[in-house]
């Protein structure tokens, strides 16, 4: 897999069926590695060995509805009073971060009111903090740190 913007991370592997796999440690199971699952487990990794969040405020992949569709998110930390903190849009590293890319962000920010985003393709990351008042978002130099 390509070398990602991140630090240097330990994951576990698996081989089977000529499909390697990736141990998501929030998940807790073996996930088929792709190059932007590779990019959401070292994000994971990001949040946990350097941001310091517990996994137990984290949450992967899971289904949304924005305007009456189904939608995926990538990641989100929650605070501990369960809303959303920080939600984390992954993209392929051969994938542009373009307007449409904060474009949809945006969108699921609509239904989870998230205080911070980030927008990653494993090598350009951009972390952004949300002014709901006038409806708009501030870039940041970095994601605030976990304070207990």
């Amino acid at each position: 897999m390509q070398q990602l913007n991140f630090s240097s991370y330990t994951f576990r592997f698996k081989n089977s069926e000529n499909k390697v796999s990736i141990f998501d440690a929030i998940r807790k199971k073996f996930i088929i590695l792709t190059s932007e699952e590779w990019v959401r487990q070292h994000v994971i990794q990001f949040l946990l060995e350097e941001k310091k969040y517990p996994k137990s405020l984290i949450n992967v992949e899971k289904v949304l509805k924005v305007n009456g569709l189904r939608k995926r998110y990538d990641v989100v930390v929650f605070n501990k009073d369960g809303s959303i903190f920080i939600l984390i849009e992954c993209k392929a590293p051969e994938v542009k971060i373009t307007q449409a890319t904060f474009d949809q962000i945006a969108r699921y920010n609509m239904t989870l009111k998230s205080e911070f985003l980030m927008v990653t393709n494993g090598l350009n990351h951009y972390f952004c903090e949300m002014d709901f008042e006038n409806e708009r978002y501030a870039f940041l130099e970095n994601l605030p740190n976990y304070n207990s």
